[in-house]
Formats: structure tokens, C-alpha cells, sequence
């Protein structure tokens, strides 16, 4: 969970729902899995969170500017996050806890807009908390038929792969089409 919200890839709709197989396995406790999971990703997040408040806006501009088409970012992107962070902020902060993918990448344009330590981290532990509740819960649910899970998604790894692929090329599509036209 630490690692997830320090912007590394490793999902918690994995981890945590492994978690509570290991709950119901007698091996953990689900209040100590749920705590240490919203305690880790409020860690991570303010890790993510101080990079964007320690780095300056005119350097995250000149890398946007510079480098944003790599990572099909546009300046007028960053410039409408960083707005509506300041409008909505809280809010943001609270629910993109519970939002896959969103919630990975918030914390670093919450630092960038600036916005107050202690309540981003009051809302992030607060959204977290209910996401690792859900999540660890998932996985005691699954308990001893977590096994069962695997030829499931099996059959659906080709599909899932293709599919991938045929939106991420879409969206790069997307992207790139957005930054010829802002030039």
C-alpha cells in the first residue's frame, strides 16, 4: 500500500484482498490488515504528496512542456488539475481514496496545488480506511475458495490483454491528437 501511493504500480486490489485470505486463514487479524493498509497508503501518500509541494510549478511546467508528450501530458492538463484541486480539494482528496487508478496518482497534484497537509491527510487516511476495509473484506470473503478465482480469470487473460491494448492505443491516439492541436 506504501509503495502503491508513492506512485510504483503494485495494485492494492491485489495486496489487500490477499490480505484477507490471510485473515481468513487465521494467519492475521482484519482490524491490524485494515489499519496498517490505510496507515501505509496515507505513508505513500505523503511521499507523492511532498514531491509535488517540494518541486517549484515553473520546473513541473518546463517538464511538462519538455517532456508532457512522452507522457501525454499537456500543460493545459496540469493547469486544470491544479485548479480544480484548489476548488474541490478536500473532496478530492477524500473520495479518489476509493477510486482505482485515480487513487494511486492524486497525491501528487495535491502537493502541487498545496493544499493542507493535515486535512489531505485526514482525508486520504479516512478514504483509505474504507478502502482497505472493503478490499480486506473481499479477500475473507473469498476465504478458502480463493483458489477458485485463478481458471476464471484465466479464461479471461487473452480478452483482457486484447482489450488493453486496443484502449491504450485509442488513448494514445487520443492524446496525441490533443497535443497537435494545442501547438
Amino acid at each position: 500500500m506504501l509503495l502503491e501511493s508513492a506512485l510504483i504500480p503494485i495494485p492494492s486490489e491485489i495486496t489487500m484482498p490477499f490480505a484477507g485470505f490471510l485473515v481468513s486463514q487465521g494467519k492475521m487479524n482484519f482490524w491490524v490488515v485494515v489499519f496498517v493498509g490505510a496507515l501505509a497508503n496515507l505513508v505513500g501518500s505523503l511521499i507523492a504528496y511532498g514531491l509535488g509541494y517540494y518541486l517549484e510549478e515553473h520546473i513541473i511546467l518546463k517538464l511538462v512542456r519538455k517532456y508532457g508528450k512522452f507522457l501525454l501530458i499537456t500543460e493545459h492538463e496540469y493547469t486544470k488539475s491544479v485548479k480544480w484541486l484548489n476548488k474541490y480539494g478536500d473532496f478530492v482528496a477524500f473520495f479518489s481514496r476509493v477510486l482505482p487508478a485515480v487513487r494511486t496518482f492524486i497525491s501528487l497534484p495535491a502537493g502541487l496545488a498545496e493544499m493542507n497537509i493535515w486535512k489531505f491527510s485526514f482525508y486520504t487516511f479516512l478514504g483509505s480506511l474504507i478502502w482497505s476495509t472493503l478490499l480486506t473484506y473481499v479477500g475473507v470473503k473469498f476465504g478458502a475458495e480463493w483458489h477458485v478465482l485463478g481458471p476464471y480469470f484465466k479464461k479471461f487473460d487473452v480478452l483482457i490483454v486484447i482489450l488493453a491494448v486496443i484502449v491504450g492505443i485509442w488513448y494514445i491516439n487520443h492524446k496525441l491528437k490533443i497535443v497537435k492541436l494545442r501547438r
